[in-house]
């Protein structure tokens, strides 16, 4: 039930009170169904929620021994990182305005699957939750070039991963990827 926002660039977890969270990857104006669930298997394992943001227009320069990470925009634009923080923080805290499970946010910078497998590590997370992506061309095309972040997440690290589906589900005779 808390809402600590570190340094937006800054990844250290001394916290110790953040070891075994469940760690949720959450994009602006993405599905309430990924947060609740994400909530209710905190709840269930009993773990601290920890809500993650990553900003995909900052990159990591590098990292001091200490933990505290140095970014650098791709993009002039670095206040649309910021301005999605604060919608991922205002859907936070209305989904889980009666929610027992204590939570966080904090936002990484750079590659997704990269960033939350990181954190993972520094938390000893017992779950990681991400959402799967809207249906449309789009999409498809984006993550065929990017590749889906749970598929990334799944091949790339040990944790339990859960995928929540969100929409309508592709039926079975119809293809994923539109020729």
């Amino acid at each position: 039930m808390t809402n600590d926002t570190p340094d937006p660039t800054n990844q250290r977890t001394e916290d110790e009170s953040l070891h075994g969270a469940v760690i949720v990857g959450i994009i602006p104006d993405q599905s309430p169904r990924v947060l609740k669930e994400a909530a209710r298997y905190a709840g269930l394992l009993g773990a601290p929620l920890l809500i993650v943001h990553v900003d995909v227009t900052r990159f990591v320069t590098y990292e001091d021994p200490d933990g505290y990470v140095h970014s650098a925009p791709i993009d002039i634009n670095i206040a649309a990182g910021d301005s999605d923080l604060v919608l991922v923080q205002q859907a936070a805290a209305e989904v889980l305005a009666e929610s027992p499970v204590q939570w966080s946010v904090r936002q990484l910078v750079g590659d997704p699957a990269m960033a939350m497998k990181h954190l993972a590590e520094q938390v000893d997370a017992k779950l990681i939750v991400v959402g799967t992506r809207k249906r449309g061309l789009g999409e498809s095309i984006r993550e065929f070039f990017t590749g889906s972040v749970g598929a990334r997440l799944a091949h790339r690290q040990h944790r339990t991963l859960l995928v929540v589906p969100l929409g309508e589900a592709t039926p079975d005779d119809e293809e994923i990827w539109p020729a």
